[in-house]
């Protein structure tokens, strides 16, 4: 089974997160078929569900809770991510002047009770705040953060896009321990591991969430880096899994303790998402990897 990081004193999550961005675009999104997904999940030790207010045009979370209220026995199996604070011209935000953020108090308060609402829970086991606000007050943000916390409608709240001068503003003005931030860092996405991003959560202990940890499928298809992808067949077949398993596991052999939020609307795909952790990934395989995403050797 899939191992378990510790978020903070009383939540873990699975070491492969499911993401479910891409819920909505399935041409099934029958309560049925998404349970059938969350169960395939389970059955590799695969327990955190990733969401947001804004994935599926402000649909997913219903989708999700369509499925939960179907099957109600899962709600104990699972934790429950969900983010907020991005505003765009649909769904509920429908007619939206202008894509922006909104980090209030009354905005992140009625997102909270909507999630809620929609995925039919009574607490979110981790909230995002999904995009640094130019005009987040810091003071309103922390406080409504924490008052969620003592409320009891959030277990844990962390960030998602975070620069570590972002993170720092908000945990200034907030009495709860930020218990992530979600990025982008892959084969495909090499700044966080050079630019300070992931020296910053290690520094102070945290366990980074990698959304896009395939690069979007790029890693897949090979579309741009031939050799990249040549290099990751090769350890692919040599171990006796994808390649996916590989930029996955290339994830899980960095120290900074990294959770893959894994998305993927196909069943036998989902049954695959645990093969990295049958991978050998050896130093001398983690920096093959890394120099050939780089299109150089190292210094």
């Amino acid at each position: 089974m899939i191992p378990r990081i510790a978020m903070t004193s009383d939540v873990s999550f699975s070491r492969i997160v499911y993401g479910l961005w891409r819920l909505a675009d399935d041409p099934d999104t029958s309560p049925a078929h998404v349970q059938a997904k969350i169960e395939a999940c389970l059955a590799q030790g695969i327990t955190t569900m990733d969401q947001a207010d804004i994935y599926g045009g402000y649909m997913a979370e219903e989708i999700m809770g369509d499925a939960l209220r179907q099957a109600p026995h899962l709600r104990d199996a699972i934790e429950v991510v969900t983010k907020c604070d991005i505003v765009v011209d649909a769904g509920r935000h429908a007619g939206a002047a202008v894509k922006h953020y909104d980090t209030s108090r009354a905005h992140i308060m009625a997102s909270v009770d909507a999630s809620l609402r929609l995925m039919g829970v009574e607490t979110i086991d981790m909230l995002l705040i999904h995009r640094p606000d130019p005009l987040m007050d810091a003071d309103e943000t922390g406080r409504a953060l924490d008052d969620l916390v003592a409320d009891g409608k959030v277990r844990s709240v962390g960030v998602s896009n975070f620069r570590p001068w972002d993170w720092a503003l908000l945990q200034s003005a907030m009495r709860t321990p930020l218990a992530t931030n979600q990025i982008e860092v892959s084969l495909a996405h090499l700044d966080p591991l050079t630019n300070g991003d992931l020296a910053h959560l290690q520094q102070h202990r945290i366990p980074v969430m990698a959304w896009s940890p395939l690069g979007g499928g790029r890693l897949m298809d090979g579309a741009g880096a031939a050799d990249l992808h040549a290099a990751m067949q090769n350890m692919a077949d040599a171990q006796g899994v994808d390649t996916a398993a590989i930029a996955v596991a290339w994830l899980l052999a960095h120290p900074a303790r990294i959770l893959p939020v894994m998305g993927t609307n196909t069943l036998a795909r989902i049954a695959t998402l645990s093969d990295a952790f049958k991978v050998n990934m050896t130093r001398t395989d983690w920096y093959t990897l890394y120099t050939t995403a780089l299109g150089q050797e190292v210094p």
